[in-house]
């Protein structure tokens, strides 16, 4: 039997209007998500935000400090999915240092569908993370973006010979 979840990368404010590090296109990624996130929960699928948070050990960051609001998940992800677990991650593979793992293995996951910030570090790098080796994994292309279209694409075409890409209305 097939249990996907849903992986939300890195949703946070700092990549969006007013944050440290805008991204391209934030609000109809963001749009796109919530839709996606009503389409997973009516199929109960589970969804399991990522939030990176800087590691501190290294001194202070450009972006997603502990403790600041950048680093906070952007409030119309929380509240449309505000009981999905939160797995902190310092490193683009979200499976490196985490919990990812054992929230997946306690949820009987055995598919990824991954969507967020930024397509051609975080989302691709978990995608393509020995880790996700034994999971089936698709990346949900119109629910992800980075700092520009065309790097965006580039990303997206990459990792198009390695992984799958879904719109949110083929899930």
């Amino acid at each position: 039997m097939t249990q996907a979840a849903l992986l939300l990368i890195d949703l946070q404010n700092d990549y969006f209007p007013g944050g440290k590090f805008p991204l391209w296109n934030t609000d109809a990624v963001l749009s796109n998500i919530e839709s996606l996130i009503q389409q997973a929960q009516a199929k109960a699928i589970p969804v399991i935000h990522v939030q990176h948070i800087a590691d501190s050990q290294q001194g202070i960051a450009p972006f997603f400090n502990e403790g600041t609001e950048g680093a906070a998940i952007h409030s119309r992800i929380l509240a449309a999915a505000p009981d999905a677990p939160v797995v902190i991650k310092h490193f683009a593979d979200s499976f490196v240092g985490t919990t990812l793992e054992e929230t997946l293995s306690r949820l009987g996951v055995n598919e990824l569908l991954v969507c967020g910030m930024m397509t051609q570090n975080c989302v691709t790098h978990t995608t393509i993370s020995r880790s996700a080796d034994k999971y089936k994994v698709s990346i949900i292309s119109d629910c992800c973006t980075t700092v520009s279209e065309i790097l965006h694409l580039i990303a997206l075409n990459a990792i198009s010979t390695r992984v799958p890409l879904l719109t949110r209305q083929q899930v």
